[in-house]
């Protein structure tokens, strides 16, 4: 139907103005690094980036703040720090040559003298423990200095948009109205905008004592044990976890509508009026979001078959071949092979199964995008209402489903076993053989959520009930593996600390000598 009669809402309009609104240009001297430098520094930035699991929404956060706990350790302050943070990020290619004003050293050495004098204020008054302190003044830092240097005014306006949608659609009935939309707001961030932690504890922090000042440093250093408390009683909240999961499942509508406005700041009231050709470019914005998820699918299945297949001949070779020959005399290099080649294997039949949404889906997105554009109050979903501390009557069909979930965590590691029994894995191999099942069912588990992580309100298949009841108990503990081995990286370690403090040092070195030659050649000209 074209010549759509409905107008936006005041709330969708000021969102719509937002990406309609033009940049100003800025015409200050700006940073210059050396091209070579730059160029080998990007590619290092490249190696150490990926041995982070951070989403790519934090990936420059996480940079200032390696770069900044590097400074501080070595007795930075903050007019030591700003310059050579920013030259680390061009370095990196976080951000173009020539592209940062030269202004912003002083204000970068300004805002991170601010958070020390906090540091230094809050731990003279013995509060709080040191190494806490420090871990909070390196978040809100790298998150002042991120937000400073990269706004992203339109990703903060389409959070806020959300939030002020879905703050409706939730309600405790046991705790204030204020927790809740606090609870929202962070699962928004969470969902939406991908921050994290520290990014949760710096939008908290503005929350309660508003912008660091010189002015209003001395009360906020007086008061700060109080909304430290406050935030990490929010970042620690019982419903939490629900929360998050209930505002996540809504937020392909909001990514959509994103990259729709993106694509169009300056003819989306236009295209409004044809209601065929919105819903082109709505599905077209769909189609494009899924090509990027069966890409992410297809990477991430290519990179755990190939961490399979080298971890699994590790064990396979160096502790079940070590401990066949101790125990029997002869490798059994059948079991071994086996060992080796099923896990990966799995992988590859699961993501046969793995399907990204269809039209049916960009449909229902396109919908509830129309729903949030013109209704002054939108009820995309039903409002949910859950409490903090449900009344604790442990009724028979709790533990019916207790028994049941036990149940299926025997049944299941049952039916691995037996048949390992059946095809002569020894206990060793049988070990081995279920570790790497549990991780193979979590990788493979997560590999499905984000294929499907644009999916609205998709039914359930015939079979998945009896499916879930098998595989996630597997699932489970593969999840309780991996988080544990996660916590172990030494190799991070020797990364920051060991190998990019004396090879960020030798580039600075090496970038002041270059820029004495080159002023040395004006010279003599």
């Amino acid at each position: 139907m074209d010549g759509q009669s409905q107008s936006l809402s005041p709330l969708s309009d000021a969102v719509v103005k937002v990406f309609e609104r033009k940049e100003a240009t800025n015409n200050e001297p700006k940073i210059t690094v050396n091209r070579f430098l730059s160029e080998i520094a990007s590619w290092y930035e490249k190696l150490r980036t990926a041995m982070d699991i951070s989403d790519d929404e934090v990936v420059l956060r996480s940079a200032i703040e390696r770069i900044i706990k590097r400074r501080i350790i070595l007795g930075g302050n903050g007019e030591k720090i700003a310059e050579p943070l920013l030259r680390e990020l061009i370095w990196a290619h976080y951000f173009p040559n020539s592209t940062l004003p030269e202004s912003y050293v002083g204000k970068i050495a300004h805002m991170v003298q601010l958070y020390l004098d906090l540091r230094k204020n809050v731990l003279d008054q013995k509060v709080i423990k040191e190494q806490v302190m420090t871990e909070w003044t390196i978040h809100l830092i790298s998150c002042q200095v991120a937000r400073f240097l990269s706004p992203n005014i339109e990703k903060n306006t389409m959070s806020n948009f959300m939030y002020h949608i879905m703050k409706d659609r939730l309600e405790i009935l046991d705790d204030k109205e204020d927790t809740k939309n606090v609870q929202v707001y962070l699962a928004v961030r969470r969902a939406f905008a991908k921050d994290d932690i520290a990014f949760l504890r710096f939008y908290l922090f503005q929350q309660i004592f508003g912008d660091l000042t010189t002015e209003s440093l001395p009360q906020i250093s007086k008061s700060f044990l109080k909304g430290y408390k406050e935030i990490e009683y929010q970042l620690s909240y019982p419903l939490r976890e629900k929360i998050y999961m209930f505002i996540k499942k809504r937020v392909p509508v909001f990514y959509i509508l994103e990259d729709v406005l993106r694509q169009h700041k300056t003819d989306f009231r236009k295209l409004l009026d044809t209601s065929e050709e919105f819903k082109k470019v709505v599905f077209d914005a769909c189609d494009v979001r899924y090509k990027g998820v069966r890409k992410k699918v297809t990477t991430a299945i290519i990179r755990s078959v190939i961490f399979l297949l080298i971890t699994k001949a590790v064990f396979a070779i160096g502790v079940e071949g070590s401990y066949e020959k101790w125990a029997y005399g002869h490798i059994n290099w059948t079991t071994i092979a086996l060992n080796i080649c099923i896990p990966p294997l799995l992988m590859i039949i699961t993501s046969f199964f793995i399907k990204t949404p269809g039209k049916d889906n960009s449909q229902r997105i396109l919908d509830k995008i129309n729903t949030i554009l013109y209704e002054n109050h939108p009820e995309i979903i039903p409002v949910l209402k859950t409490l903090v501390h449900p009344p604790k009557k442990r009724s028979v069909l709790q533990v019916v489903f207790a028994l049941l979930g036990l149940l299926a965590f025997v049944v299941s590691f049952g039916l691995v076993v037996w048949t390992l029994n059946k095809v002569h894995f020894n206990l060793v191999s049988q070990i081995i053989f279920v570790f790497f099942l549990t991780v193979v069912s979590f990788l493979a588990y997560r590999i499905n959520l984000t294929a499907h992580s644009y999916s609205v309100d998709a039914g359930q298949g015939l079979l998945t009930p009896f499916i879930d009841f098998l595989i996630i108990p597997i699932v489970r503990v593969g999840m309780y593996f991996t988080e544990g081995i996660s916590q172990i990286n030494i190799i991070i370690f020797i990364f920051d600390f060991l190998i990019e403090a004396p090879f960020k040092a030798i580039f600075s070195f090496f970038e002041q000598f270059f820029s004495y030659l080159h002023t040395s050649r004006e010279d003599l000209g």
